[in-house]
């Protein structure tokens, strides 16, 4: 049975996806470290992503965990469906809970995809983020990291997180980027970066979308979710929880809200 996906479709990536992804960072430990609480439920969480509710768009990190969650996926997921885009992110070094520290020096990269393909269970990343530009590696480099393992067929497209206008227009003279990670929500309404996708008609990814909560006071996500979707079609949000209930409230409120 085909289930209509949340908030309609986006193309992401050369795949037709629901614009309402599933931010799969939640689904660790604290300070994102380790094994969730509860892994039985955090399976749950993502098999109902996917399967009750038609979200295709799945997004997470070697980071996460690290590690952890790319195993999740592969547990709760694989083999998966053909419609369902997983896209992971590298680039951070995780030294201890709640410390990300950037790392693009270009062994590093490689090293991180090569492993991202065995959690997976994948011959290639369809889409793989740079998670964050390291100041101590040449943007340049970094991406040509990526394009390289593109060449060689283990990405299938490149995306780029956390950047600023500047990098922006550095990353796309260097590869062609396929989307874009950023902070925007409510109380973040301002990029610059969100425009220059809208006129560069390259998807935009908002992270955070409902401010770890706090931009949906009481649990009501339909104004959060409905302002982000009406922001332009290239807006495809990854709002994520590791609670089945709050993912059921998540999909209601997209269902319910309006952004046309």
């Amino acid at each position: 049975m085909t289930v209509t996906p949340p908030g309609g479709f986006i193309e992401i990536a050369g795949k037709t996806v629901s614009r309402l992804g599933f931010g799969t960072m939640r689904l660790t430990g604290p300070g994102t470290w380790g094994d969730p609480e509860d892994r039985a439920q955090a399976l749950t969480v993502l098999r109902n992503a996917v399967h009750t509710f038609g979200i295709s768009h799945i997004d997470t990190a070697d980071a996460y965990g690290p590690h952890t969650v790319e195993h999740l996926i592969e547990d709760a997921l694989y083999p998966y469906p053909d419609h369902v885009l997983i896209a992971t992110k590298v680039g951070f070094a995780r030294p201890a809970p709640n410390m990300w520290v950037p790392h693009g020096h270009p062994v590093y990269l490689r090293a991180c995809v090569e492993a991202s393909l065995r959690r997976l269970r994948v011959e290639r990343l369809e889409l793989c983020y740079l998670h964050r530009n390291d100041p101590e590696v040449p943007l340049a480099d970094q991406l040509g990291t990526l394009a390289a393992l593109r060449d060689e067929g283990k990405i299938g497209h490149i995306g780029i997180s956390k950047v600023t206008p500047e990098d922006f227009t550095l990353a796309r003279k260097a590869v062609p980027v396929a989307a874009v990670q950023n902070v925007l929500n409510i109380h973040d309404r301002y990029d610059p970066v969100m425009e220059m996708c809208r006129e560069a008609d390259i998807p935009y990814v908002p992270y955070r979308p409902l401010d770890a909560g706090a931009a949906a006071p009481g649990g009501n996500v339909i104004a959060a979710l409905s302002w982000l979707l009406s922001c332009g079609p290239h807006i495809a949000p990854i709002p994520g929880t590791s609670n089945p209930r709050h993912l059921d409230s998540i999909v209601q409120a997209v269902n319910g809200g309006s952004w046309t």
